[in-house]
Order: structure tokens, then sequence, then C-alpha cells
């Protein structure tokens, strides 16, 4: 028996070109999905509001005034925060797990949720915020700077103790039980309002959702979405090792901590506006992996538009597993997202 002839370098490089090319339209279709996603969380409501009517209000055809208020100051704030906020996670979690070699990590293994929800506690049950702050943004910008905060603390104690992946890893365990801590501390002495407010936010909601915090989430995912492609096959390298990447030239650590930095930035945005939300920055690189390979280039933006795609599905349930009440969405990721995890991961063991 005749062994197969080897491919030539042509036919290699037409292989990869047509895998490549593959890879394009599947991303490409990703992006198709979340737009009909967010035009169905749009057209979805108690209101009731046909396709057609809904498709002329964002036209700016003549509509009656109570739709406009509906399309415009109610449900394309949420639609679109549904977007950028499955988006942020689901990149973050990416870059997580490519940086710290981990499969089960997500944008909150380094207890930048934990630190926020703190942050929350003190606006809710402290009344602690910034002078001169509207009394509406007091628990965002809470919630951004005790995160934030947190990332500055992981970032020193990792340089003084030399910034590998389990040092980072266990830092964040530690950090994430020290917070957890102090919530249930605020949680033990507030009282009943605030603690009802508190355990809502942590559960993850969009129903507040106002244009101006839509403007800071977009401008958190503009600013850090171009720096973590620049770095994808930096990324991917380092899929093949550390020592690999660094034959080719790479600084694993100034990689490491750059993309952490993307990271907490992207969480502590997320979490800020719309409260913890599970499951989506854990599970869409994961659905993007099986989708569209390793490959940094494709890999990363395939993990935001299946973040965005997971959310906007999740905004739609949330209005339709209980009729007649609007559940928290992290409540709703939790509870259908993970049986669907479960399932691509066995689907994808048996090919």
């Amino acid at each position: 028996m005749q062994n197969p002839e080897p491919m030539s370098s042509a036919d290699t490089l037409i292989r990869y070109r047509n895998r490549n090319r593959r890879r394009a339209l599947l991303v490409a279709a990703l992006a198709v999905a979340a737009l009909l996603a967010a035009l169905v969380d749009l057209v979805t409501g108690p209101a009731g509001l046909p396709l057609g009517e809904t498709l002329r209000a964002l036209t700016g055809g003549e509509v009656s005034r109570g739709t406009s208020v509906i399309i415009w100051d109610v449900r394309l704030p949420v639609a679109l925060m549904a977007l950028l906020v499955g988006a942020a996670l689901a990149l973050a979690g990416a870059e997580m797990q490519t940086v710290l070699k981990n499969p089960l990590a997500e944008p909150f293994t380094l207890g930048v949720s934990a630190a926020a929800a703190l942050g929350a506690a003190t606006a809710i049950i402290l009344g602690l915020r910034l002078p001169g702050l509207p009394p509406e943004w007091s628990i965002s910008v809470n919630a951004f700077a005790f995160a934030l905060g947190a990332l500055g603390l992981l970032q020193l104690m990792s340089r003084i103790r030399g910034g590998g992946s389990e040092v980072l890893i266990l830092f964040g365990i530690a950090l994430n039980f020290t917070a957890g801590a102090f919530v249930s501390l605020l949680q033990f002495i507030a009282s009943a309002d605030a603690l009802q407010q508190l355990v809502f936010w942590t559960m993850g909601s969009l129903a507040s959702v106002r244009w101006g915090g839509l403007a800071l989430m977009a401008l958190v995912l503009a600013v850090t979405a171009p720096f973590a492609f620049l770095a994808a096959w930096r990324l991917t390298a380092l899929r093949l090792g550390e020592e690999q990447a660094r034959s080719f030239g790479v600084d694993v650590e100034r990689l490491r901590r750059w993309a952490l930095v993307r990271v907490s930035l992207l969480a502590a945005a997320a979490v800020s506006m719309v409260g913890v939300i599970g499951f989506v920055g854990l599970a869409g690189p994961h659905i993007a992996r099986m989708i569209v390979g390793e490959e940094h280039r494709f890999f990363l933006p395939a993990s935001l538009l299946t973040g965005a795609v997971l959310m906007s599905v999740a905004s739609v349930a949330s209005k339709l597993l209980v009729p007649g009440v609007l559940l928290p969405v992290g409540l709703v990721t939790s509870l259908i997202g993970l049986p669907v995890f479960f399932w691509l991961i066995l689907r994808g063991r048996r090919r």
C-alpha cells in the first residue's frame, strides 16, 4: 500500500486560506445573529409592539408618542446594553482563559465582581458616595472604583510575588473571599430596604439602564477591544505555551499584565452598569472556540459576538419566562445558560 503523497506548500496555503475564509464567514454569521437577537429584544415586552411599528419608530417614521417613548427611552437602551455587556464579558473571558491558561477562568476570577459588589454595598447601605455626584450614579461609580482598586491591588501583589498565572488566581480567590466577607458584614447591619436593593443589584438587571450608562459602556468597550485584537497573534502564541511564545519574541509578562488591565476594565464597567452577570464570560469563549477554533484573530471577535447573542437572548427570556414579571437578567443567565453550556461541552467531547 502506497503512502499518500505529502501536500505541497501551495496546497497547504490554499487550505489555510479556505479555513480562514470559513472562519470569517462564521464570525459574520455571529454578527448577524447578534443583530437579530437585539431586534427580537426590541419587539419583546408587555406593550406587544409589532415589528413593523418598531422599525418605523427606529427609522423616524410616523408612530404614536407612546410608541416612540417605549422604543427610544425604554427598550432600545436595554437592547443595546445587553449587546455591550455580553460582548464585554465574553471578550474579557476569552482573554482571561488565555493568559491564565485556565479553561474555567472568567472575568470575575480575579475578584472584580466581589469588589464591585462591595463598592455597591457601601453606596446602598452606608450611603458613601463622591461629593457632588448625582444619587443615581452613586452605585455605579462606587462599584467601578472598587473594581479598579481591586485591579491595582492585584497588580501590586502579583509584582511583589512574581506575577505567574497561578499566583494571580490565588490572589484573586483571596480577594473574592475578602470582599465577600465585607459584603456579608454590611448585609448584616443593613436595613430591610437597603438589603433588598443590594440583593436585587447582585442578581444583575437591565431595568435601570439609561443612555448615559450606555455611552460609558460603549466607550470602555471601544477603547479596550482594539487593543485586544491587536494582541491577537501574541495571545495565539501564548496558547502554545509560555516558552514557545517567548521564542517568538513575545514579552509574556507584559502581555499578561495589559490583558488583565483590559479584562478588569471590561468587567468593572459591565458590573457597575448592570450588576453581577454570571455564565456569559465563562461560556461565551467556549462556544466561540467550538465555532472558530483557537486562532485569536477570529476567536476574540467570535467571543465578543457570542457574548452579545447570549446576553440578548437572556434579556428576551427575562421578559418571557414569567408573564408580567421582569426577571433579573443575571438570574436568567444562570438558570438557562449553564445547562446549555454543559450540553455544548458534552457535544464537543462526542465530536
